[in-house]
């Protein structure tokens, strides 16, 4: 193990249909790989995905442009919410 490579010191259980488990093994035989190895990373990736979605948001140059323009408008007036946050918080005593 190198000085780059983290530890494996976590286990991650769960269970599979024997089709899914068949499936996997298949997959990971054919990326060369053992199936812990190959579901580690197919989960990593899958995981990635899922937060990029929550962490990062990449933009074409139209549509940055149209962000800044909203980003730029003044902000409007919302009478209801201005009598909303002027009242006496329920929290504080």
């Amino acid at each position: 193990m190198t000085a780059t490579t983290p530890r494996k010191d976590q286990r991650l259980e769960f269970r599979v249909s024997s089709s899914d488990r068949d499936l996997i093994a298949r997959a990971a035989q054919a990326a060369g790989t053992d199936v812990s190895a190959f579901a580690t990373a197919e989960l990593r990736i899958a995981a990635q995905r899922v937060l990029a979605d929550r962490t990062e948001f990449v933009l074409s140059p139209l549509e940055a442009a149209a962000w800044e323009e909203l980003l730029d408008r003044p902000a409007r007036d919302l009478p209801g919410l201005r009598e909303l946050l002027n009242r006496p918080s329920p929290f504080v005593d």
